[in-house]
């Protein structure tokens, strides 16, 4: 097997997805040399006063900062299009490291689920994945909290936020989702961490946690891998 592992490593050689240079075997990850890792851009306080103004949930968090065209764009292009999973799970383990750092700061109950912002059933079938569930799993690992991406059902297809303004995303993500009735018992009385990748006026992930506290009534948190910022 390992033959067989050098033999691909040799013919296809793991590269970053920044530079596209190859990694060295002594790299700690196969998508992104460490200093590049370390030297992506984060939130500030004041990136993370405005994520808590955005969302109506009792707690919110995000580590990464991403701008169009820079180098977490990439990240973010290939977590969505190019098939890359297990990226999504290297990303999530970034964040939740960040996270429980996070908790520990500010004594922070601990939390019952992690679940992702779902796809609608027809781009779910066309990309193959939702990256949410890979970043909640990454989350899960970390964490040591349980990943559930049954929870909440995506159930309206809704077109593209990306030209929409604050207003026109919201009536765009109006009633697009549905809670799962089987999991009543499950999520009552539970703390739950709602998840997406990038989060922008907060619309779509605000409608999740909409409908989880209306059945839940404890703490809920939305946490984003990023914010995106002008």
């Amino acid at each position: 097997m390992e033959m067989v592992n050098n033999i691909v490593d040799f013919i296809f050689p793991k590269t970053s997805i920044i530079s596209d240079k190859k990694l060295d075997e002594s790299n700690s990850n196969n998508y992104l040399f460490d200093d590049e890792t370390s030297s992506l851009k984060t939130v500030t306080f004041t990136d993370l006063a405005d994520l808590s103004n955005k969302l109506i949930s009792d707690l919110s968090f995000s580590h990464f900062a991403f701008y169009e065209g820079d180098d977490f764009s990439k990240i973010i292009y290939q977590l969505k299009y190019g098939g890359m999973k297990n990226l999504g799970v290297f990303m999530g383990e970034l964040l939740g490291k960040e996270l429980k750092k996070y908790f520990a700061e500010k004594d922070l109950p601990d939390f019952d689920y992690i679940i992702p912002v779902p796809l609608f059933k027809t781009k779910f079938r066309e990309r193959g994945y939702n990256q949410a569930d890979y970043i909640c799993m990454g989350l899960s690992k970390v964490l040591g909290i349980g990943f559930e991406n049954n929870i909440v059902r995506r159930i309206r297809h809704t077109k593209s936020q990306t030209k929409l303004n604050r207003d026109e995303r919201i009536v765009n993500m109006k009633d697009a989702f549905v809670f799962n009735e089987s999991y009543s018992n499950k999520v009552a009385g539970k703390k739950i961490i709602v998840v997406d990748d990038v989060i922008t006026t907060g619309s779509t992930i605000n409608e999740v946690i909409k409908i989880i506290r209306q059945h839940s009534e404890d703490e809920v948190m939305g946490c984003t891998l990023a914010m995106a910022r002008d």
